[in-house]
């Protein structure tokens, strides 16, 4: 049993890992911009908690991640407005990587996206060039940290049922065949016990491996 916060604990992706986590037992606390959200949150198992991390400052989330085991960081602006694309998924990604390491929570993983790189090779004049921009260096910052990280890189998100199997070399291209968001919460909660996936970046989309067997 361990004790896992979700930062951005209202989405599609949050929901999922949420209800698994709980449901194995772990003890987990989704952070929530909108108190809103506090009942959908609860129905997975989850502790909703009210945390702007868009707002927060690092003093803020590390003493609100004191007890936790392991972050798992799937929060993001949802596009559309660059600044605030900038604001959390980049700033406060960082700020979140350095309250954990201010908080002692050594087991950090990721949500980011297959592709995620500094070089990534979208055009300024691309809509998507912010987020790419905003993920290259919230990774960036979080492989230079002293955290046990996991980098999660799926590809174009779907909402396809779960199986429990992807594709480990998936590279980014305009015809992969999409992950489910379903299977990435399926990752993320594997790789938090999975010791042997620290320290890397995981690609992946949809597949015919088991994902037990990926990646080891």
């Amino acid at each position: 049993m361990a004790a896992v916060t979700i930062i951005g604990g209202h989405g599609k992706i949050a929901l999922i890992l949420a209800r698994i986590l709980s449901s194995r037992g772990d003890v987990v606390t989704s952070w929530i911009r909108d108190p809103g959200q506090s009942e959908e949150v609860a129905a997975t198992g989850a502790r909703p908690r009210v945390l702007d991390v868009e707002n927060a400052s690092r003093e803020e989330i590390a003493a609100a991640l004191a007890g936790s085991d392991a972050v798992v960081f799937s929060a993001g602006a949802g596009g559309g407005n660059p600044e605030r694309t900038y604001a959390v998924d980049r700033d406060a990604a960082i700020r979140s990587i350095q309250a954990a390491e201010q908080a002692g929570v050594k087991r950090y993983v990721m949500v980011s996206y297959l592709g995620a790189a500094p070089d990534h090779g979208v055009p300024e004049s691309d809509p998507f060039f912010p987020y790419a921009e905003a993920k290259a260096a919230a990774d960036v910052a979080l492989r230079a940290s002293d955290l046990d990280w996991t980098v999660l890189m799926p590809g174009r998100l779907t909402l396809d049922e779960p199986t429990g199997r992807v594709d480990p070399d998936a590279t980014r291209s305009a015809d992969n065949p999409g992950t489910s968001r379903a299977n990435v919460a399926l990752v993320a909660a594997s790789v938090l016990d999975r010791p042997d996936t620290v320290g890397k970046d995981l690609p992946f989309t949809d597949g015919g491996t088991a994902i037990e067997q990926a990646w080891a």
